[in-house]
């Protein structure tokens, strides 16, 4: 098993980077235990780094400039009133039209792909990773909840592992090494899924029509269509 994580592990190594904390350390241990898991990955991100550290919480990110090339792709990403925060990997193809159907009800801030992770959350909470046409990872934490949201892309193209050290601590991160040698049991976080901190496993999200027989059996079928299509 430990063979398949690391050909994952090779694919979208030009992205960029997450990593995260879920636990109670104190404010001191969070920041060099952050630094040090962003260390392990900063190959993934050369253009800027940043963390958060709050509430028992640490988020970090390695960024690899593609989308909004300016700052205002700085990440962690905050919403307008700083009450929600956001590490992304990966690119979100639809964000112009979910910013059309969200302005008026939320305030952008930078021309990030990223961002319309915070407006469709703050619209929706969890339930909004239908509304995604893209590949990503990100961990996401709502202030004023005090929860944080774990999601990835439907079929996995962006790498993301969670892991537990001996003292039950939660840890995630875009590749294996920012988690050897401080976890103690790693995992594959499951593609298609969601882990919010109020439940006790990850969610499966991506459930679409087509996996059921009986919703597509009597769908027309035309090996012509197919042909030109190919």
């Amino acid at each position: 098993m430990v063979w398949i994580f690391g050909i994952l592990d090779k694919i979208g190594k030009a992205m960029c980077g997450i990593v995260g904390i879920l636990s109670n350390q104190n404010q001191a241990e969070l920041m060099l235990s952050i630094k040090k898991m962003k260390r392990a990955i900063a190959h993934r991100g050369p253009d800027d780094d940043g963390e958060f550290v709050q509430n028992g919480i640490a988020l970090g990110h390695q960024r690899l400039s593609i989308i909004d090339t300016s700052h205002g792709g700085h990440q962690p990403m905050f919403s307008r009133d700083e009450q929600i925060v956001v590490v992304f990997n990966g690119e979100i193809y639809n964000h112009r039209e979910i910013r059309a159907l969200t302005k008026d009800k939320y305030e952008y801030q930078t021309g990030s792909d990223c961002e319309v992770i915070l407006a469709l959350y703050q619209e929706k909470k969890e339930k909004f990773l239908d509304d995604l046409n893209g590949i990503f990872a990100f961990c996401l934490y709502d202030e004023k909840e005090d929860a944080y949201l774990i999601g990835r892309d439907h079929i996995g193209i962006i790498p993301l592992y969670m892991g537990w050290d001996v003292n039950g601590t939660f840890f995630v991160a875009s590749e294996l090494k920012a988690l050897e040698g401080i976890c103690s049991k790693i995992e594959l976080f499951p593609p298609g899924h969601y882990f919010h901190s109020k439940d006790d496993a990850p969610t499966k999200w991506y459930q679409p029509e087509w996996t059921a027989f009986d919703d597509v059996k009597n769908n027309p079928t035309s090996i012509e269509d197919l042909h030109d299509a190919l």
